[in-house]
């Protein structure tokens, strides 16, 4: 397999999930603002959408879309114990949260990485990352090391993945400690620790 990233992008989190299943696996930088591989392919041929991640399967086959891609691999690597792997509440509360990372709190942070954004459109997003991070803040205060279930899984590498943006921002998480713990904690995951330093986010 091949995923297709941007250095710190959503992407980063579907490159840790293939870095917690131990399998063997491509990856290519994508420049998203000029549409090419850094191989010098036109990404548009690959991921029509333009945009990270995209998974090119082993039989040519290309997944596109973070929580789709994050799925895809927990299932795929069954071993790895990123998700339940039956129908179960705990299964549905991973999906409902990939899905709220994506449209909430993914978006909310959009403006902040515009640079077309006005001063107000940037204030306006930090007020709405802070109200997601409330959110977040009352979920994690109950004491739970992961976000959904009682081990590591995609939905804790695609949560991290987007709030650590945070810290790129100027965003201060003093305000909410249990959020702030939550993404030291897995900040120094090996899985997490490999794909960032594979992107050059980290030494």
């Amino acid at each position: 397999m091949k995923l297709f990233y941007k250095p710190g992008a959503c992407s980063l989190a579907s490159h840790i999930a293939l870095c917690e299943t131990g399998a063997t696996f491509e990856i290519e930088k994508v420049d998203t603002d000029l549409g090419r591989t850094e191989t010098g392919n036109d990404y548009g041929a690959i991921n029509p959408n333009g945009y990270v991640p995209a998974l090119q399967l082993e039989d040519g086959e290309v997944l596109t879309e973070g929580a789709a891609v994050l799925q895809y691999i927990a299932s795929c690597f069954p071993e790895a114990g990123l998700a339940s792997q039956t129908t179960t509440l705990e299964r549905a509360r991973l999906q409902e949260t990939l899905n709220w990372v994506a449209a909430e709190l993914h978006k909310a942070f959009s403006p902040l990485f515009n640079t077309q954004s006005s001063d107000a459109a940037k204030e306006a997003a930090r007020v709405a990352v802070a109200a997601k991070f409330d959110r977040l803040e009352t979920q994690l205060s109950d004491g739970r090391e992961w976000i959904v279930g009682s081990r590591f899984s995609v939905a804790d590498a695609y949560l991290f993945t987007v709030a650590n943006w945070a810290n790129f921002t100027g965003i201060n998480l003093s305000g909410w400690p249990s959020l702030a713990e939550y993404i030291t904690r897995i900040t120094v995951r090996p899985s997490v620790l490999k794909a960032m330093k594979s992107e050059g986010l980290v030494q």
